[in-house]
């Protein structure tokens, strides 16, 4: 009996030592906050001065390839002093420390430390012109980790609540896929080509994903990936009317950058899609990427239809979907 009681005791030792170690975080609130909305903690001073405009110049600057002018993120300013729990808890927020007694300046980038999952980042500067040309320098870090943040929160709640039936057609097709979350439906499935949409009353989020043989060269060229999506899209996405199809617009002319994102390679290209002939229209982001035996450019493309809404926050869910692409294990 002694011994059962000991065990019993030892057993309940160290499950309160386990819960200190890693219990912390599970206690810790759900962020608050809207998606793509950030509290930057700086003085008013600060705020109103050079140092604040920088700042709204990089996180609020112009969404690019949205058909009406957006900011990347909507900006609200607290003062340290009035960095209260309400704020504290907020999905993003930058802080901007200064203190003339600082031994050491610089920038910290910090996750889930009042609420989860939470993105905070911390600049420390001696003064004001220190602030400035540390978040001048350290800029495009800052609006990737931003954009992470927002990016990840998608993509774990596509996993949570995923549809898992889709990922299998995908991946019957391709050998990997994105996750799609509950709402998205399959609309048309062929050996080469699926369109996936989640469509609402005044709204459609979508996603393409196809394939065409790959060349000797050229693959991931702006030209050569725009005329395949025109052909892949005439052939497979026709419009309201008799001879209309979604193509690529070039009222602005697309664009291609190269990423590398946990440990996978792609030409990413944003633009604007519309109708031949019609007069729909919107933003796209695609990824563009050789086949699990490089026989094949495989393609996923997010794109949004939202005529009486903005467009910044569909387009962001939609890519964080197509960002959560992963090969079959």
């Amino acid at each position: 009996m002694m011994t059962m009681k000991r065990i019993i005791a030892a057993a309940l030792v160290l499950s309160a030592l386990v819960s200190c170690k890693t219990g912390t975080k599970t206690l810790l609130p759900n962020v608050s906050g809207k998606a793509g909305e950030v509290i930057v903690v700086m003085d008013k001073n600060a705020w109103d001065g050079d140092l604040g405009s920088k700042v709204r110049d990089v996180l609020a600057g112009d969404c690019p390839y949205l058909s009406q002018k957006e900011p990347l993120y909507n900006l609200v300013n607290v003062s340290p002093t009035g960095f209260a729990d309400l704020f504290k808890v907020h999905r993003n927020v930058v802080i901007f420390n200064m203190d003339p007694t600082l031994s050491d300046s610089g920038i910290l980038y910090r996750s889930d430390i009042w609420a989860r999952p939470q993105c905070v980042i911390q600049l420390s500067a001696r003064d004001i012109l220190e602030a400035e040309n540390i978040f001048s320098e350290n800029a495009e870090r800052i609006l990737g980790t931003l954009e992470q943040a927002e990016r990840d929160r998608v993509i774990a709640n596509s996993k949570l609540y995923e549809n898992r039936s889709l990922a299998e057609a995908v991946k019957e097709m391709v050998g990997g896929s994105p996750h799609f979350p509950s709402g998205y439906k399959l609309k048309k499935k062929t050996d080469d080509f699926i369109w996936i949409a989640d469509e609402k009353q005044y709204s459609m989020q979508g996603v393409f994903v196809y394939k065409f043989p790959a060349s000797q060269n050229e693959n991931f060229t702006v030209e050569n990936i725009i005329a395949h999506r025109n052909q892949v899209l005439k052939d497979n996405v026709p419009g309201m009317f008799e001879g209309t199809y979604m193509t690529t617009s070039d009222y602005i002319a697309p664009t291609v950058e190269f990423i590398r994102f946990r440990g996978r390679q792609f030409a990413q290209t944003r633009g604007f899609w519309e109708v031949h002939n019609d007069f729909m229209g919107g933003p796209f982001v695609s990824h563009s990427f050789y086949g699990p035996d490089a026989r094949d450019i495989v393609v996923v493309e997010a794109w949004v239809y939202a005529p009486r809404y903005d467009k910044r926050q569909y387009l962001r869910q939609v890519e964080s979907v197509i960002y959560s692409f992963e090969w079959e294990k």
